[in-house]
């Protein structure tokens, strides 16, 4: 009696199976590297904001003169033109004259070229304040827009520097010892 070869190999259905397994996985982890992709873009906006900011504070504790209160406060955006100044790094320049020209550079460091890293929809306002003599309470914010949603603290809410669509911020408050001299 002859029997019939037993077949080997896989059949039709345990190949479509292990298709549909391999799709959803790889579907997974494709949807896994755009989340990745765009937490790395929102850590590079914060690492941009938080420098940002930390150069502010140190500017303007380099030029603590008594008009610091007067010469620093105040907000600018990513639309805020920069003007055109005497550079300080070559010229001899007063504390005044030295603030005016840290704020206009730091109107170009918000500038968004060619959305190469730049903080999107950058705003940054900077309130310095006076309780005494020798004492400035410094508050610098500096907000952008971020590509997801996110729930607001009220805190947050709080703050008013840009608008409150999808804001991300990075708020540092400090206190500087002014020199008198």
């Amino acid at each position: 009696m002859i029997y019939p070869q037993r077949q080997t190999g896989f059949t039709l259905l345990e190949v479509l199976i292990a298709f549909i397994v391999l799709t959803v996985g790889l579907l997974g982890t494709v949807a896994l590297q755009a989340k990745a992709k765009q937490a790395s873009y929102d850590s590079v906006q914060r690492a941009a904001a938080l420098a940002l900011a930390n150069d502010i504070v140190q500017r303007i504790r380099s030029n603590d003169s008594p008009t610091l209160v007067n010469d620093y406060k105040v907000n600018f955006s990513s639309e805020s033109q920069p003007g055109t100044i005497a550079s300080c790094l070559s010229n001899l320049c007063n504390a005044t004259q030295l603030a005016v020209y840290d704020i206009e550079e730091w109107k170009k460091a918000i500038k968004a070229k060619e959305r190469t890293g730049a903080l999107a929809n950058a705003n940054v306002c900077i309130d310095p304040s006076s309780p005494g003599a020798n004492e400035i309470n410094l508050q610098v914010v500096v907000s952008w827009q971020g590509r997801q949603q996110m729930t607001q603290s009220d805190a947050n809410k709080a703050i008013s520097c840009g608008s409150s669509e999808n804001r991300r911020m990075v708020v540092i408050d400090t206190y500087i010892n002014v020199m008198n001299g």
